[in-house]
């Protein structure tokens, strides 16, 4: 793993604030949140993990067939570049280890309090007051939500799942006491998850039946394997991770107009959806396969192997309703018993959750439900109004859309970190966005939505309450150019208290 030293100036820091600041998370975005906060010199850094090691949707994810659907040398950070990827994409284990070797080399742990679950956070005179489940306080100066997107587990309510004389699991709870071998497998769910488990168990289990609600559009990119002379080329030339990192970066942005903008790039990308599915030869089958929705209405599904893992002998497609679950299967609407020995529940997860159900109270004792009662809104995917010192990675609206969502956190985990240098230098003891600038971002990003792809019509874990997409509407290099700009003083509520103002007064700025 090859570390890069950030470009961070600290100037004379005699004369400075140090604050205490308490990130909820160890997983990929808080590690990147708690190194560009070291790197700015900003020390009194906690994070509070509630599992017992870091990694989040790595930690969580260990089903077969697990990988990331972004290229290994976009999908890392750019201060702590690996030459020693393996794969095109790689899989979940090593994504894992990578998380791992960063937080050991940046020295981390002795900051990560796991098995601590932060339950409440309130905001009291100027400060975050933050419960664990175990009952213990603490005082911090920010608070920093890095909780990740997909991380609550969502059940299915199937009458009779728990009647099931067999092992039942989400494939977020994967339970590697199970053998799976030779036996009878029924994957519920048909997303990167259900897809990616249909490769994984498809030729190793006996027999494997996949229960679709809904057909998914694939693209279908191979992950061929690195030579063994790529690691040691990319440790003896670190520039090419860089020009790596960058090559791949440009083909997300590119990709990602298509999400954003009608035109040639979508239509190319819909054409290669298309002629993918007709390498289906059964028509029946294939018939079943075809969404019924545009190409990438939902989160596109990257796989090489799903069409020739569904048209196996022993793989097969079910697309009757499930009207229940019995001591020896899965019964369907037309009545018959599909027998197995196994049930997976890739069923995915609450989207909207972000930080609950952590109950976090704002200025005048405003809370996140009532905040978020018409669904997550958030400024510039990073703050809230009536929340001051309160920030998060990963919030309502970031374009996470098929990106690598480790270059989101980087370019949020920057900004957060330029406000807290603010701070620390003195300009105000509490800030949050305006609730009227709030109010006009989001006016704006809504307007933008029906030129998305998620907007054409169909059902996703995108789309919030009132039926549209929660996303960021726009390119995200143009996320990257809003967060890097010098904020706009007059969205803020900047306050300096009698404590430090010479006015002895609440000071609005």
């Amino acid at each position: 793993m090859t570390m890069k030293s950030r470009d961070v100036s600290l100037g004379d820091t005699t004369a400075l604030r140090m604050p205490t600041v308490a990130i909820v998370g160890a997983g990929m975005s808080g590690i990147c949140m708690a190194i560009t906060l070291l790197d700015a010199g900003i020390t009194d850094v906690t994070i509070y993990e509630k599992a017992d090691e870091i990694g989040g949707t790595w930690r969580d994810n260990t089903y077969p067939g697990l990988s990331c659907d972004v290229p290994s040398r976009f999908y890392q950070y750019t201060f702590a570049t690996n030459p020693g990827w393996t794969h095109l994409f790689s899989p979940g284990a090593e994504i894992q280890s990578y998380f791992a070797g960063v937080v050991e080399s940046h020295q981390l742990r002795g900051r990560i309090r796991f098995g601590t679950e932060i339950v409440d956070a309130r905001f009291t005179d100027d400060r975050w007051q933050l419960r664990t489940a175990t009952g213990e306080v603490s005082v911090v100066d920010f608070l920093i939500s890095a909780t990740g997107i997909l991380r609550e587990p969502r059940y299915p309510n199937i009458k009779g799942l728990n009647d099931f004389a067999g092992a039942t699991m989400h494939s977020a709870r994967w339970d590697h006491t199970v053998d799976t071998a030779g036996r009878r497998v029924a994957v519920i769910g048909t997303g990167s998850t259900g897809v990616q488990l249909v490769c994984g168990l498809s030729g190793e289990v006996g027999r494997l039946a996949l229960f679709q609600r809904s057909a998914q559009w694939v693209l279908p990119l191979p992950n061929p394997s690195y030579t063994a002379l790529a690691a040691p080329v990319h440790r003896r030339l670190p520039v090419l991770d860089r020009l790596g990192y960058r090559g791949y970066r440009d083909v997300f942005e590119w990709f990602s107009k298509a999400l954003v903008e009608p035109g040639w790039r979508r239509r190319a990308i819909s054409q290669a959806c298309r002629a993918n599915l007709r390498t289906v030869r059964d028509p029946d089958l294939r018939r079943k396969l075809t969404p019924d929705y545009q190409p990438m209405c939902r989160r596109l599904v990257i796989s090489a192997g799903f069409y020739r893992a569904m048209q196996r002998p022993d793989v097969e497609l079910v697309t009757e309703a499930i009207d229940h679950v019995e001591a020896r299967g899965i019964v369907t609407t037309d009545g018959r018993l599909h027998e197995c020995d196994v049930i997976v529940l890739a069923t995915g997860f609450d989207a909207h959750a972000f930080m609950r159900p952590m109950n976090l109270v704002g200025r005048d004792d405003s809370t996140i439900d009532e905040l978020w009662a018409d669904g997550p809104r958030a400024h510039l995917t990073v703050a809230l109004p009536g929340f001051p010192n309160f920030f998060m990675l990963m919030g309502p609206h970031s374009p996470v859309g098929n990106y690598s969502l480790t270059a989101i956190a980087e370019t949020q985990a920057d900004h957060i970190t330029a406000w807290i240098r603010r701070w620390r230098n003195g300009e105000f003891d509490s800030v949050a966005p305006k609730a009227r600038a709030t109010e006009r971002f989001n006016a704006e990003l809504r307007a933008a939505l029906p030129n998305t792809v998620w907007a054409t019509g169909c059902t996703s874990w995108y789309l919030g309450k009132d039926g549209l997409p929660e996303l960021w509407p726009w390119s995200p290099d143009r996320h990257r150019e809003v967060l890097e700009a010098q904020p706009i003083a007059g969205d803020y509520d900047l306050r300096v208290t009698a404590k430090t103002s010479p006015f002895g007064t609440d000071d609005a700025v």
